[in-house]
């Protein structure tokens, strides 16, 4: 859509200028469409025009789920009413879905090993009691570090399994830095934003794990803050890639796990990237069950808004301005090979998890798979997947025609 609009019927930039941004999005983390927003708003009316265009690009989807947060939480007493039943398995066969079109990407074999590796060890740590769940915050990182280096050490060699030396778009190609110096965006601020988001990075994460006495006085707004900035700085390839780590910190502690897959299936079903997920996750932060004020519910969401959203921004402003250098080296290019396959991995890790999460019985099986028919076979868009999901598991729900009731994991002998 976006190339449709600022390519073909505007053309406010040729198609390789808007290639290369894209290419800068992959190879960062955060939401990929949101910098692919923010950098082609950045090269036609400067930083501005960047943050214009993000605000603009998210706020009907943060208004939803800021919303539909604050009222399932304060409202919304019942487990899992039947008209939000069908949303789960609805929103779980999307990510199935993006998995699998992720997995159909990657190189063979060194990718796809990479892949494999990374959904077993994201499994292991969300399904081994001896192993704490706070471990992904260095876990994840430290695999996504490790995927980098071994497709490094196979471009170096002499017959490597992969091939890296195909560039993956033409912006890896393009000579002329006018683009840049349009952007206007001097090498010295890059570097001063880059250094404020480790800043923040760093400072976040030391007060709330050193801090005994932020801890005593439970500041909640701290702790959204540091997860969510934490997680959207090591979160490489969009949203479907963010939902394990999510889920690993936000539940059981902030919410349950119903809660947090209507949340989902409410997110799939918006305008706007996933990343908006966040502002949900705010809004319904209840920790022990309590119930916020709406202004506390709607605080708690802008604090999850901007921490899964920071570093991302931070880091498309920081980064254009070294693009032209980087863009150029082989090296560069082999790294993000092996971290872009090992995030992979973690989607299918999350395709277990949540299916373990939102299929309970057999009804919620046949959303699952009604709404996969229609994501893949006909590409029906999310939003209709999901609402679709919606209307057929309220039909099938206990309080309405009460079909498929079967429990998968219950034993029924006696």
């Amino acid at each position: 859509i976006l190339r449709d609009h600022l390519v073909v019927q505007r053309g406010w930039m040729d198609e390789d200028q808007f290639t290369e941004l894209f290419a800068i999005g992959q190879g960062l983390p955060g939401p990929t469409s949101t910098q692919l927003v923010i950098s082609t708003a950045l090269s036609r009316a400067g930083p501005v025009g960047g943050l214009t265009a993000f605000f603009l690009w998210n706020l009907p989807g943060l208004v939803v789920l800021t919303t539909c947060g604050m009222l399932l939480t304060t409202f919304v007493t019942e487990v899992n009413p039947f008209w939000l039943a069908g949303l789960p398995p609805a929103a779980v066969s999307l990510v199935f879905k993006a998995f699998y079109g992720f997995t159909a990407k990657l190189d063979k074999p060194v990718g796809l090993c990479l892949a494999l590796c990374s959904t077993l060890i994201a499994i292991c740590i969300n399904s081994d009691t001896r192993i704490p769940p706070t471990s992904s915050q260095y876990v994840f990182p430290i695999t996504l570090a490790l995927g980098g280096c071994i497709t490094y050490i196979d471009s170096k060699r002499k017959n490597p399994l992969s091939d890296y030396n195909k560039a993956p778009s033409k912006g890896w190609k393009v000579e002329s830095d006018e683009l840049l110096k349009r952007i206007g965006i001097p090498l010295w601020m890059g570097c001063l934003l880059f250094l404020f988001w480790f800043a923040i990075l760093l400072t976040s994460i030391l007060l709330v794990n050193n801090n005994t006495n932020l801890k005593s006085n439970n500041n909640t707004y701290l702790t959204i803050f540091e997860i969510m900035y934490r997680i959207g700085s090591i979160i490489f390839g969009g949203g479907q890639v963010v939902l394990p780590l999510l889920e690993d910190e936000v539940v059981p502690h902030w919410m349950t796990k119903d809660r947090f897959l209507q949340g989902l299936g409410l997110a799939q079903s918006m305008p706007g990237p996933l990343f908006n997920f966040s502002a949900y996750l705010g809004a319904a932060y209840s920790p022990n069950g309590d119930k916020s004020s709406f202004g506390v519910a709607l605080t708690h969401a802008l604090v999850a808004y901007v921490g899964l959203f920071g570093p991302g921004v931070l880091l498309i402003f920081a980064v254009v301005p070294f693009w032209a250098r980087l863009r150029r080296v082989p090296w560069f290019r082999a790294v993000l090979k092996g971290v872009n396959a090992t995030a992979i991995g973690f989607v299918g890790a999350a395709c277990v998890i949540l299916w373990e999460s939102a299929i309970d019985d057999a009804a919620d099986a046949m959303v699952f798979c009604f709404a996969g028919f229609l994501a893949v076979v006909y590409n029906v868009s999310a939003p209709i997947v999901v609402l679709s999901g919606g209307v057929l598991g309220a039909i099938l729900h206990s309080d309405a025609l009460n079909l498929g009731q079967l429990g998968y994991c219950t034993n029924t002998t006696t």
